[in-house]
């Protein structure tokens, strides 16, 4: 009898010093969008010693492509990272989960391979709305913020941060433009850049070993947009990173840009 109750208790001891806990990085929320007229999951990672009742408040970093099984595991490491060595101040990031980037991300195309091989592209403006009507003012309202908002953006997502910037300027101060699709409609955003708001940004470009198009497209939109005065601009070549590898070194090394003491 007594081996049997020594038993249970030593069982009991070992299941409860390695009783499981849940490692949580963020909270989901499900923002109901009537522009979009669908449910957006959004993560959201809040720094360490974030308070709602505390007076102070944080910068947001918006990730476009922020679905946990996209990049919003990795980027939140790095800001968390960059805050606990204090190279950059302790952010909020918004993970804006994807539903359909391609129809998202891009404006109507006026090249009918492109619209056959992507058929539901073409709604960047309708998100655009979004982005501006219903999650920032979201944010703003749930999230203790400082008025301090970057975008980041890869591929497709690139083509909209530029998108953003040329037409909406004002909805972000810091534009991380990685690899931009600007071939899309045949690169008519380049051709026509309408960037023509006072609004003052940072805008950092980046692209990797992606063929010539992909190189000359971001080499030639950091050139265009460094002829507006309202523009701080800065370009990167990753000529060790590719299109699969470049978005995590190239937000690193931006991010201790944005914030270099």
């Amino acid at each position: 009898m007594k081996k049997a109750v020594l038993c249970f208790f030593t069982v009991f001891i070992i299941n409860f010093c390695f009783a499981q806990q849940d490692l949580s990085l963020g909270k989901i929320y499900q923002l109901p969008s009537q522009v979009l007229n669908e449910n957006r999951v959004l993560n959201i990672y809040t720094p360490e010693g974030y308070n709602a009742d505390s007076a102070k408040t944080y910068p947001v970093i918006y990730l476009l492509d922020g679905s946990v099984n996209e990049d919003f595991i990795h980027i939140t490491g790095l800001v968390q990272f960059l805050t606990m060595i204090e190279a950059t101040p302790k952010s909020i990031v918004i993970g804006i989960a994807n539903v359909d980037r391609r129809r998202d991300f891009t404006f109507p195309t006026s090249v009918v391979k492109d619209k056959q091989d992507f058929p539901t592209t073409g709604s960047s403006a309708k998100f655009i709305n979004f982005l501006a009507e219903e999650l920032q003012p979201f944010v703003e309202k749930t999230f203790k913020t400082n008025g301090v908002k970057t975008v980041i953006g890869q591929s497709f997502g690139g083509l909209l941060a530029t998108e953003i910037l040329m037409k909406r300027a004002s909805l972000f101060n810091n534009y991380i433009i990685v690899s931009p699709s600007l071939w899309w409609d045949n690169g008519s955003l380049l051709k026509n850049p309408t960037n023509q708001t006072p609004f003052k940004a940072n805008v950092f470009i980046s692209v990797g070993e992606e063929g010539k198009i992909m190189k000359d497209d971001a080499k030639k939109l950091a050139e265009t947009l460094s002829k507006s005065s309202n523009l701080k601009v800065g370009f990167e070549f990753f000529e060790k990173e590719d299109h699969l590898t470049i978005l995590h070194n190239s937000v690193y090394q931006t991010l201790l840009k944005m914030y270099k003491k």
